[in-house]
């Protein structure tokens, strides 16, 4: 246990000065925003538009998007229930939500992991957009934590996360698609 208590620390002090200055409420109201790009809409929509528009990619596209989300949505389940890690405002009265998270622990960050998911894929299909699709899902990470959601090991587990999975995906996929 005491392995991780720097990293506690780290969490939690980050997460105070995120939150604890007089831009926080306009930051929030922008993170709202921000986050909710990531509640999942905009990848179903990405990957209807790729599949009927693009007969290059699109169907690898769609079938590398549904594999990767296959195999991440159980291990960030499987991860949230075994970690069980507390959220922010319930380890410190310091810290303010701004909005209630939709499920009960925080690590990994879910929004973040299925953002850098979505990234890792579109850079891979369409690798002139991969800066844009990165500071996307990384502004994505932000937000959960500026909402004092999630700790920044939270955003950066589910970064990785997003990523591998769509890498395993990608495997999965594109031998037998392209």
């Amino acid at each position: 246990m005491r392995v991780i208590e720097p990293i506690v620390k780290f969490d939690l002090a980050f997460s105070l000065f995120c939150l604890q200055h007089r831009f926080s409420d306009p930051l929030a109201r922008i993170s709202r925003a921000v986050s909710h790009t990531g509640d999942g809409h905009l990848y179903v929509l990405f990957g209807g538009i790729a599949f009927l528009a693009d007969d290059m990619y699109g169907k690898a596209l769609l079938a590398a998007g549904m594999i990767s989300f296959l195999i991440e949505l159980p291990l960030y389940w499987l991860a949230k229930n075994f970690f069980q890690r507390r959220r922010p405002q319930e380890l410190s009265s310091m810290v303010t939500a701004y909005i209630t998270p939709s499920d009960r622990f925080s690590l990994p960050s879910g929004h973040t992991s299925a953002g850098f998911l979505m990234a890792t894929l579109i850079a891979y299909f369409y690798p002139p957009l991969s800066i844009v699709v990165f500071l996307w899902a990384g502004c994505i990470g932000a937000a959960r934590i500026l909402l004092g959601v999630h700790f920044f090991t939270d955003v950066l587990i589910g970064a990785l996360l997003g990523m591998s999975c769509a890498q395993a995906g990608l495997l999965l996929t594109t031998e037998w698609m392209i």
